[in-house]
């Protein structure tokens, strides 16, 4: 192979020193896949006004959940969000008028979230952007079913 051949050799991995290694090539190339891609879609999302792209999660779970919004921690659960990165995203998203906070009764420090108005729907407004954005940066790499197979393996790493 030339210098200036950019083609991929047959397997990249070849010449790994023992199998094991692939489960730190999965790790490192998620974490490289997302810092890559990540900004390019955070921004087309930015410019459509969600300042995260976990906003989009939020919003979509709080439409889900109805008039009633969702307990912070199960949507910690759910989104696999610490505390406090969620509670900094939904101070953020109230004061934008697109969602409200009320304690939860009883001990602790509890928060409902739910919708307001404004934010009803927004997530349908946005899903166009966001969709538009990750097929511009994924479909000329994999094929429709190359995309739903891999989405299938990486659910299966959830905790």
């Amino acid at each position: 192979m030339s210098q200036h051949d950019t083609a991929a050799p047959a397997d990249p991995f070849a010449g790994d020193a023992y199998p094991e290694i692939g489960y730190n090539r999965v790790w490192f190339n998620l974490m490289r896949i997302q810092r890559s891609l990540g900004p390019r879609i955070a921004r087309a999302l930015r410019e459509a006004g969600l300042e995260d792209p976990v906003w989009y999660e939020i919003l979509l779970e709080l439409e889900a959940a109805g008039p009633e919004g969702m307990a912070m921690a199960d949507l910690e659960a759910k989104l696999y969000m610490p505390q406090y990165a969620l509670s900094r995203q939904a101070r953020r998203l109230e004061e934008t008028g697109w969602i409200r906070r009320t304690p939860r009764p009883g001990p602790g420090r509890g928060q409902t979230l739910a919708l307001t108005e404004a934010g009803k729907g927004l997530e349908t407004q946005v899903w166009k952007i966001y969709e538009d954005a990750i097929r511009t940066h994924l479909q000329d790499r994999l094929s429709t079913d190359e995309a739903y197979a891999l989405a299938r393996t990486l659910i299966r790493l959830y905790p």
